[in-house]
C-alpha cells in the first residue's frame, strides 16, 4: 500500500510538472496574445488579437508538421516566424512536458531548474533565427546568440540530467505575488508610455510593482515612486535624449 501510495504521489508531481512545461511551451504565444490585446485600444503597435491567435494555432498545428515534412521532402522554402518559433520552442518543451511524465524526478529543483534554462535557450535560438550568421571567419550578428543559446541548451540539460540522476530537494514553496506584479508593472509601462507618457507610466509601474510585497509601507512607496519617476523625467529626454512623451497625450493635445 506504501508503495502504491508513493507511486500515485510521483505521478500526480510528474502530471503537475509536465501541465507547467506546456504552458511554458505556449508562453511567448501567450505573451503575444495578451499584448495585442493592448492594440485594440491604442496601445502598442502589433498583430490585432484574432490574428496572433489564428496564426499561432495555425502554425503549432499544422505550418510547423508541414515545415517539417517539407524540409525531409527537400523543400527549401522559408518559414514564417511564427512556425519557427513552434519548431524550435514549443515541439521541443511539448516533448520534454511528454517525457517528464515517464521519468523519474529524484531532484526536482535541479530538473525543473535545468528545463527552464533550456526553454530560455531555446527562446534566444529563436529570436536570433533570422539573424545573419558566420561568413568564412568572420561573426554575424547570430552567431553569438546562437553560440550561447547552444551551450546553454547543453547547461540546462546536463542540470536538468542531474535531476534524474541524483537525489535532490522536492520543488519549495514559491510565492508567485513578488514576480506577478513586477510583470505586471513592466507590461503596464510598454503599453502606456506612448498614450500616457513617462511621469504617468514610471509612477504607476513603481506602484503596481510594490503590490508585489506585503511589507510594503504605501507612504514611503510613493514618495520612492515620485523620486524615481523625477529621475525617469529628467534621464529619459535630457541625458540620454530620447524623445519619450512626458504627459498624457489627452493633455498635451
Amino acid at each position: 500500500m506504501a508503495d502504491t501510495m508513493g507511486h500515485s504521489a510521483t505521478a500526480t508531481r510528474n502530471t503537475s510538472v509536465a501541465i507547467s512545461f506546456c504552458l511554458l511551451a505556449v508562453a511567448p504565444q501567450i505573451f503575444e496574445f495578451i499584448w495585442s490585446i493592448g492594440t485594440i485600444f491604442g496601445w502598442g503597435t502589433g498583430r490585432g488579437p484574432a490574428t496572433v491567435l489564428i496564426s499561432h494555432a495555425t502554425a503549432l498545428v499544422a505550418g510547423a508538421p508541414g515545415a517539417l515534412i517539407g524540409s525531409i521532402g527537400g523543400e527549401t522554402k522559408k518559414a514564417s516566424s511564427d512556425v519557427l518559433l513552434a519548431l524550435i520552442y514549443s515541439y521541443p518543451m511539448f516533448a520534454v512536458a511528454i517525457a517528464s511524465l515517464f521519468m523519474t524526478i529524484r531532484s526536482a529543483q535541479d530538473y525543473v531548474g535545468g528545463i527552464v534554462l533550456m526553454a530560455l535557450a531555446l527562446f534566444a535560438l529563436w529570436a536570433s533565427s533570422d539573424l545573419q550568421g558566420m561568413r568564412g571567419f568572420s561573426f554575424g550578428a547570430g552567431t553569438a546568440p546562437r553560440m550561447f543559446g547552444g551551450l546553454l541548451v547543453a547547461l540546462g540539460a546536463g542540470i536538468a540530467l542531474t535531476g534524474l540522476l541524483t537525489d535532490g530537494p522536492a520543488m519549495a514553496h514559491y510565492s508567485w505575488r513578488g514576480p506577478l506584479f513586477v510583470m505586471a508593472a513592466i507590461l503596464f509601462f510598454a503599453l502606456a508610455i506612448r498614450p500616457l507618457g513617462v511621469v504617468v507610466s514610471a509612477f504607476v509601474s513603481f506602484m503596481i510593482a510594490a503590490t508585489g510585497s506585503h511589507e510594503t509601507r504605501w507612504l514611503e512607496a510613493v514618495i520612492v515612486g515620485a523620486c524615481l519617476t523625477l529621475g525617469c523625467a529628467l534621464l529619459f529626454p535630457y541625458v540620454l535624449g530620447l524623445p519619450m512623451p512626458m504627459f498624457p497625450r489627452f493633455l498635451v493635445q
